[in-house]
């Protein structure tokens, strides 16, 4: 059962990455993995016995120590679902009240090379003070109001990928990772910083020039809505459109100001920040007729909620969860541990496996793994850790946050971005690499 599980687990990628072949959703496919997994464990509980050997012989306590490993991931799983959501509607709001054309109405240039940048140069930053998953989302609407033609506008969904996560490896709440490093003393706000801004703008940069070269003509502007084929305009005020589209933005950077005051969960502000925005939606538009308030309210919007994306996301991490629970990730760190001792060797291996799974497991490994004393806080280990794990994501579309949310959002195609992305994500990532070790040595 032990290879097994690992054999589902890795069908259940193929099936993803070839959804287009094999005409099955990703979705359904991520689920059944997910729960595939979980179920393989029940059934064959001597996969466990690896990572926890005082369970042979013991039926009921497996039982009772799967069932509370699988809540202990679905309380983790459910705060990354809860936080997709609450950012989804809002950005469904804002995109009712036609907020969006605030940016899109600067964004004048048609020139495809100009765009990139622009629109690379907004994620990176955007990330770096909201987080890589949010900002995903925020541009996923924006580039569907921008770009009409399809390959572009997967093409340029892919470079956000590697934009979001490089923004998103230089901040201290930038990225899952980073926070968990930070949190855990591992790495100080200000150092950081100060270590990682260069790198991930080389993580973005080299990528970009490379596709300066050969990149070369104007991109189509989408004549109208696709949305408003099946939702209908309402009609908002001047005021209206620039109060939602700023409150909106407002909750959305609030979010890490929430999570640094109270230490709670990031998804927790996003709660409050969608709360907030839903009564002022519902005070403003509080006179109108009923199916045109409905329709700017979040009991309206939030029908157009990609439900498929947030399924998608959990099957993916029970998959992932599964492989933890037995102890499969805690293996991998400890082999690399006993094989390899450089520090650039270790975290250029951890970065590009957060590609296949989940970096949140692999930096927690990695954390139990190696204390204070042996590596102290903003030692090179962290500061390269920090890196890795944050933009190793990119090489594979389903490699990060950021990354899925995008595949869902855009609808891209797995195996085209392995082709037409994953080499310029890693020469980006590899060349951040080269110049820490470089500056560091």
């Amino acid at each position: 059962m032990y290879w097994f599980l690992i054999l589902v687990f890795v069908l259940g990628y193929l099936f993803i990455a070839l959804e287009h072949s094999v005409h099955i959703d990703k979705a359904a496919s991520a689920i059944l993995t997910g729960v595939l997994c979980w179920t393989i464990l029940i059934f064959g509980s001597d996969s466990l016995l690896v990572a926890h050997p005082e369970l042979l012989g013991h039926l009921e306590e497996t039982r009772h120590f799967i069932d509370s490993a699988l809540l202990e991931h679905i309380g983790e799983i459910a705060e990354i679902l809860f936080f997709l959501l609450a950012a989804m509607t809002i950005v469904e709001l804002i995109d009712a009240h036609k907020g969006f054309q605030v940016v899109t109405d600067k964004i004048t240039t048609t020139s495809r090379i100009k765009l990139l940048w622009i629109i690379c140069v907004l994620t990176f930053f955007f990330s770096a003070a909201l987080d890589n998953l949010t900002t995903s989302i925020v541009m996923a609407a924006l580039l569907k109001k921008l770009i009409d033609k399809k390959e572009d506008l997967w093409f340029f969904g892919g470079m956000v990928v590697i934009a979001a996560n490089a923004g998103g490896a230089w901040s201290p709440i930038g990225d899952v990772t980073t926070i968990m490093l930070w949190i855990g003393g591992q790495v100080t706000a200000m150092n950081i910083i100060l270590t990682l801004f260069i790198p991930s703008v080389i993580c973005l940069l080299i990528p970009l020039l490379v596709v300066t070269t050969r990149m070369k003509g104007e991109i189509e502007r989408p004549l109208f809505s696709k949305e408003s084929l099946a939702h209908p305009d309402h009609e908002v005020s001047d005021f209206e459109q620039k109060f939602i589209f700023w409150f909106g933005v407002g909750g959305l950077l609030f979010v890490p100001i929430f999570k640094s005051v109270t230490h709670l969960p990031p998804f927790m502000g996003m709660l409050l920040s969608l709360g907030v925005l839903w009564v002022l939606t519902e005070i403003i538009h509080r006179h109108k007729e009923y199916d045109s308030k409905r329709g700017l309210s979040v009991t309206g919007v939030i029908r157009r909620i990609d439900t498929p994306s947030i399924l998608f996301f959990l099957g993916i991490l029970l998959a992932v969860a599964s492989l933890q629970t037995t102890g499969h990730l805690r293996d991998l760190a400890t082999i690399l541990n006993e094989n390899f001792s450089s520090v650039y060797v270790v975290n250029t291996f951890i970065g590009l496996l957060s590609a296949i799974v989940d970096n949140v497991p692999l930096v927690a490994g990695a954390m139990g793994m190696y204390s204070l004393e042996t590596y102290p806080p903003d030692n090179l280990f962290w500061e390269l850790l920090a890196y890795c794990a944050g933009t190793g994501g990119s090489a594979l579309i389903i490699g990060s946050a950021a990354g899925v949310a995008i595949m869902g959002l855009l609808r891209i195609d797995f195996m085209w971005y392995l082709k037409n992305i994953s080499w310029l994500a890693l020469i980006g990532y590899f060349s951040g690499i080269v110049y820490l070790y470089l500056m560091k040595g």
